[in-house]
């Protein structure tokens, strides 16, 4: 039997029609693979996505687990004897004696602060108090203030290097001739006459720990925190030895005493008797020197300024005109000045003003320059500085005017 023209062509087609299958099994093999790796990424973020809430909900099931705790209560330790631990609880002032394990015995003493649980018994031991108000207070950095940038108060300077400065570096100058160190100095003048930049120098040309407070922040709402605040203040300066403690506007807590029966003058008056048991009580203040700064030395209670206190008062007044030419000097030092510029001329015009009144004139100064677009300031430049300085003065010295 013989083959036609159409069996001949079969096997063609079969195997042709093979061919597009198998090329059509490999594009659908291609495709699922695509869609395995996206399956398998997409994989991979959930189970991050899943891992990430996971801790979240660990944490979250942590903190409802603490949230459920019994609270525990803050105590002092008042004796350690062979029974335990005779506790006082803060705030009911409830005493109990409750035992100790061998290992927190270890830890304890009288006057360690602890935390007890509903049944009195000691958990763990706590650091010491000091409140964080005045660990704030302590100055990490040195400012960058140097001696060089004070002008016109050689001996008042030298009056303050003598009594914080000298002390620490040289004590035994004191030793040899046989008397102790001044204690603490009171800066006092008018405004702006650089009472806190000789404080900054201070602090800035020492190793000592620098603790900077201002007077008005003693000033509590609630009976007690004043006090409490001026007993952490001199806590973390002795924790830190040597130190200097600065207070400026020292006359917000230290005023005369009145016979004023508000409590809010019961509240100043109890927290300046607690400056003044750390100043010179009976504990040992230990090596730490006191700066206080005021505007108002008239207001001054007589308590705070006798020796022992404060050994040095010194005035700060305004410059004379050999200070306010080296003020000037100072402050334009790096300013790009005109040959016309006249610091003599200037300090003479400048009678009654202030180290920061001419810090202010050549601020200004400059201002002017930068207004008419120069790079050079001139002689003109200060004399309308000086002329918007006292017009700005007349002008805040204006009384107010009512209408009926």
């Amino acid at each position: 039997m013989t083959e036609t023209a159409e069996d001949a062509e079969l096997p063609y087609d079969e195997g042709a029609s093979l061919q597009e299958k198998i090329e059509a099994l490999e594009e659908q093999l291609s495709a699922l693979e695509d869609e395995n790796e996206e399956m398998r990424d997409r994989l991979l973020d959930a189970n991050a996505e899943n891992n990430k809430y996971q801790q979240k909900l660990e944490r979250l099931s942590h903190e409802n687990k603490k949230l459920k705790q019994s609270p525990l209560f803050v105590a002092t330790v008042q004796e350690l004897n062979d029974e335990g631990a005779i506790i006082k609880q803060h705030g009911n002032n409830q005493e109990a004696l409750t035992e100790v394990t061998e290992d927190l015995r270890e830890d304890l003493e009288p006057g360690a602060r602890v935390a007890v649980n509903n049944s009195l018994s000691i958990v763990e031991r706590l650091d010491d108090e000091a409140d964080v108000r005045a660990r704030v207070m302590e100055v990490d950095e040195s400012p960058d203030v140097g001696y060089e940038d004070i002008g016109g108060l050689d001996d008042q300077l030298r009056e303050v290097r003598e009594t914080v400065e000298l002390p620490m570096k040289e004590p035994g100058m004191f030793d040899t001739v046989g008397i102790d160190p001044p204690s603490g100095v009171l800066l006092h003048g008018p405004p702006g006459t650089g009472k806190t930049l000789m404080a900054k120098a201070v602090a800035a040309q020492t190793d000592a720990t620098f603790i900077k407070m201002a007077g008005s922040e003693l000033v509590h709402k609630f009976i007690g925190e004043g006090a409490k605040l001026v007993r952490d203040l001199f806590q973390v300066a002795r924790d830190h030895e040597p130190a200097v403690v600065f207070i400026d506007e020292i006359d917000a807590i230290a005023s005369k005493r009145t016979d004023s029966k508000t409590s809010g003058d019961a509240e100043v008056q109890r927290t300046m008797m607690q400056l003044l048991s750390e100043m010179d009580g009976f504990d040992e203040r230990g090596d730490i020197r006191i700066i206080a700064a005021t505007n108002r030395f008239d207001m001054l209670d007589r308590a705070i300024l006798r020796p022992g206190r404060f050994d040095r008062l010194i005035e700060v007044p305004n410059p004379d005109e050999t200070g306010r030419e080296k003020i000037f000097r100072i402050h334009t030092r790096s300013m790009n000045l005109s040959e016309d510029v006249d610091f003599a001329r200037l300090a003479a015009e400048t009678d009654d003003k202030s180290g920061a009144d001419v810090a202010a004139i050549c601020t200004e100064a400059g201002m002017f320059a930068i207004r008419d677009d120069r790079e050079e300031i001139t002689m003109q430049d200060f004399q309308n500085a000086l002329e918007k300085l006292e017009q700005d003065t007349d002008a805040s010295a204006e009384p107010t005017r009512t209408f009926a």
